[in-house]
């Protein structure tokens, strides 16, 4: 079957729940955003902030030498070697690519399924070279949440795995865009990963110019996810 690039057609039913089903987690999030409920959700986000990190580094050639993340959704990743200039901006768009991913896995049950697996093997990964019990606390507790998804996916009749998965790309997504304007737009921390890269590029790009630039992606990132996601429902 040729792909829908131009969507006759939309919406159909399973597009319009796509649809409504980000616009309701999109409002929940904005509506809980500053309460503890969301903050183990912020802080997945940062583990794959750093993990991201962590995979550039890998891919170049690097070691990898701890992985942190911390109660107050900062987090750290100490590298040794690999490609600076590349590592640097894996972080923000890292992590945007993987909401992007998460959202586009929870339109089919085997990719949510293929997503909540590899999540979980990322996670006891982590587990093993994590520098405080904050990540380890992290990887833990959402290795038992999405097994405990998993469980009541194939054995009950409370089918929320896509759902789950959806939601976690949703946050990460949104809390992405907005990781980006805090810390490299909104307040230019000199020791942010924008800062130190407009250190390396040749550019005339400051920080801030490289902090708009990643959070258009970051973006685009979102709007392709949706788009893309209506397309394979089509």
């Amino acid at each position: 079957m040729n792909p829908n690039w131009e969507l006759k057609n939309c919406c159909q039913h399973e597009q319009v729940v796509f649809l409504a089903t980000i616009g309701v987690f999109t409002l929940v999030i904005l509506a809980l955003w500053r309460t503890f409920l969301l903050t183990p959700f912020k802080l997945i986000t940062v583990f794959l902030h750093e993990a991201s990190h962590a995979i550039a580094c890998k891919l170049t050639c690097g070691e990898v030498e701890g992985i942190e993340v911390h109660a107050n959704e900062g987090g750290v990743t100490r590298t040794r070697g690999g490609i600076y200039w590349l590592i640097l901006p894996a972080g923000y768009l890292g992590s945007s690519f993987w909401g992007m991913v998460l959202i586009l896995a929870s339109t089919n049950l085997l990719a949510a399924k293929i997503a909540a697996g590899c999540l979980i093997l990322s996670l006891l990964i982590v587990l093993f070279i994590a520098k405080n019990w904050t990540l380890r606390g992290l990887c833990i507790g959402f290795i038992v949440f999405i097994a405990l998804v998993w469980v009541l996916q194939e054995m009950t009749k409370v089918r929320i795995l896509r759902y789950i998965i959806l939601f976690i790309g949703v946050m990460n997504s949104l809390f992405s865009v907005y990781d980006i304007y805090d810390d490299l737009i909104s307040r230019r921390v000199n020791s942010s990963d924008a800062e130190k890269f407009a250190e390396l590029c040749p550019c005339p790009c400051n920080g801030l110019a490289w902090g708009v630039i990643w959070g258009m992606i970051s973006f685009v990132f979102l709007c392709g996810s949706i788009y893309l996601g209506l397309v394979i429902l089509s």
